[in-house]
């Protein structure tokens, strides 16, 4: 093994993704300090490609999340059932266009929803009963995201949830990875109405990822070529 590529290899994640910083710290951030879901990268530089400044978000469970849609989304509204969870999450996010709600798990919970919405993340309590609920008011051309979803090999309850979801007609794409905080991989799932076109933010899809070779100039890509021969 040719050792400098691989210590390159070691910078790229410690230094690009700040995945070393996401475990010091146990926050899902980025290099700049801003707030990332609790998904695999693969799904997350994915789903980053969109607009959604015209779109509704609606989360089953909260977290980090909640301020990465809301720095994108026209609103946010995120569901949490712990209310120590709550208070932390209300105290630590200012957005305008996010609510949380507090929700106890036998408290009308899944029912919650109950508005058209474009993008849904079952990521709480209920997963199957809150897919169901997802399904009856996801937008025509939206999806729903379900994180750790690779918990389906061990788990009845994801396995009624992502049967739920398949039977619906939804097309199912997993996101296989690592993600922040952990130093373990797990998969993150998104299931798309069959006519989703959500617009790019920019004018070509896939954009540039991470640590992408081809986002760089010609010079800077002969560059670095010449170096990792």
């Amino acid at each position: 093994m040719d050792s400098s590529k691989f210590e390159k290899f070691i910078d790229l994640w410690r230094d690009e993704y700040a995945i070393a910083r996401t475990i010091d710290e146990q926050k899902s951030i980025d290099k700049n300090g801003d707030f990332l879901p609790w998904y695999t990268y693969p799904a997350i530089e994915y789903l980053k490609q969109f607009d959604y400044s015209g779109k509704k978000v609606w989360e089953f469970g909260c977290g980090y999340s909640c301020a990465f849609w809301a720095k994108r989304a026209k609103k946010v509204v995120a569901i949490e059932d712990n209310k120590q969870w709550f208070d932390k999450w209300n105290n630590e996010f200012d957005y305008e266009n996010l609510k949380i709600l507090l929700r106890e798990e036998n408290d009308n919970y899944e029912n919650s929803l109950d508005e058209t919405c474009d993008v849904i993340i079952v990521d709480g309590k209920r997963r199957e009963q809150c897919a169901e609920r997802a399904l009856q008011y996801l937008s025509d051309d939206g999806f729903i995201i379900v994180d750790d979803s690779d918990r389906v090999n061990n788990s009845e309850d994801y396995q009624k949830m992502i049967s739920l979801l398949k039977e619906a007609g939804l097309l199912q794409i997993d996101f296989y990875g690592c993600c922040p905080m952990n130093n373990f991989t797990k998969a993150t799932s998104v299931f798309f109405r069959r006519n989703f076109n959500f617009p790019l933010c920019q004018k070509w899809q896939p954009a540039n990822g991470i640590g992408n070779l081809w986002g760089k100039k010609r010079n800077e890509r002969k560059k670095f070529y010449k170096n990792n021969k």
